[in-house]
């Protein structure tokens, strides 16, 4: 299945109505991320007092809303209205499987955009719900618990999670609750508009979407102890992506992505393939979602200068990081737990 399926997930194991403590609910959620390009939806069963969730649909469309936002400052209509007709599918699917709260949190390239209340009218128009353009800290927050409600039962704190989007990415640090989080505009989509153009990149535009990289991590540096990680978690469609790519996926297997332990050395060598391959190339690979195409060169760019950071970082701090650990759980999970 691709990263862009809209076949329901699925869902684990309930937990039995006798293990359930007295007083335990599940509560019905609906979560909806909305990214500089993409859209998601997770519906879920949330029973808080077990720490259960059990998916009842989580899907992706590739819309690219930030399209052209780095350079404007606007959201263009044509990707307003690509947006809004997929939350109006989205609606539909929320209203059928029953759930009785929603939260929507929409990020970088909302943030970023001077018509967005343009996008807030179209959304509540669409789900009934305010949109919330939350911050690139609570972005982060929510990230770090909706990965760590996995990984933290497979690898130990303290955590770096990093959320890799289309317009900004996200880097917190922690081991039960964040402690401290940084968002860098640099993601998939701003780095493409910005300097990768050719195809394959030029080694100046290259290099120049680097030194972009770098300076940003310098800034997060100040924020984040990059060097304190005990395990470093990659988040989101360019980290998966990569990593469907460093397992030699023929197709796009979630079950096989999620919680995947890579050496770093074979994630930066997928991250250096799948850079210098032609957009043909890349769309040729079975994983690769088609919305991707264009975008994954400059994913797998800033993911590869995040591992080289933290690597080193930990190095410098007297630590060794030879592995990187990807989560399917991420800023979805985080809402529908938040809700919950």
């Amino acid at each position: 299945m691709t990263p862009g399926s809209t076949s329901p997930s699925a869902a684990p194991a309930t937990v039995p109505d006798a293990d359930r403590p007295a007083g335990s609910t599940p509560a019905r959620v609906a979560a909806v991320d909305c990214g500089t390009n993409s859209i998601r939806l997770l519906v879920a069963d949330v029973d808080p007092a077990t720490g259960t969730m059990v998916e009842l649909d989580r899907r992706m469309e590739v819309v690219r809303l930030g399209q052209g936002v780095d350079r404007t400052g606007r959201l263009a209509p044509e990707a307003l209205e690509r947006t809004l007709d997929a939350a109006r599918r989205y609606a539909r699917v929320v209203d059928d499987l029953g759930a009785t709260r929603t939260r929507f949190v929409a990020t970088s390239a909302t943030r970023d955009a001077q018509n967005r209340d343009d996008f807030v009218r179209g959304v509540l128009d669409a789900l009934g719900v305010e949109p919330e353009v939350v911050s690139g800290e609570e972005e982060a927050a929510l990230s770090f618990r909706g990965a760590t409600s996995t990984v933290a039962q497979v690898r130990p704190g303290p955590y770096v999670v990093v959320d890799l989007g289309g317009g900004s990415t996200e880097l917190v640090h922690g081991t039960t609750t964040p402690d401290a989080a940084f968002s860098m505009d640099v993601g998939c989509v701003r780095m493409t508009e910005r300097h990768l153009r050719s195809d394959p990149p030029t080694a100046d535009e290259e290099a120049a979407a680097r030194a972009d990289v770098r300076a940003a991590l310098d800034e997060a540096a100040r924020v984040v102890p990059l060097g304190e990680a005990a395990t470093l978690v990659g988040l989101a469609g360019s980290v998966t992506t990569v990593t469907a790519h460093a397992l030699r996926l023929a197709v796009y297997d979630r079950d096989r992505i999620d919680r995947a332990v890579l050496p770093v050395d074979d994630v930066l060598a997928a991250c250096d393939d799948l850079l210098r391959r032609t957009r043909d190339e890349r769309a040729a690979l079975g994983f690769m979602h088609p919305g991707r195409v264009d975008v994954i060169g400059a994913g797998a760019l800033v993911w590869s200068e995040v591992v080289r950071r933290v690597r080193d970082d930990v190095a410098a701090a007297g630590g060794t990081l030879t592995e990187v650990v990807t989560s399917e759980h991420d800023i979805l999970d985080g809402i529908a737990w938040s809700i919950a």
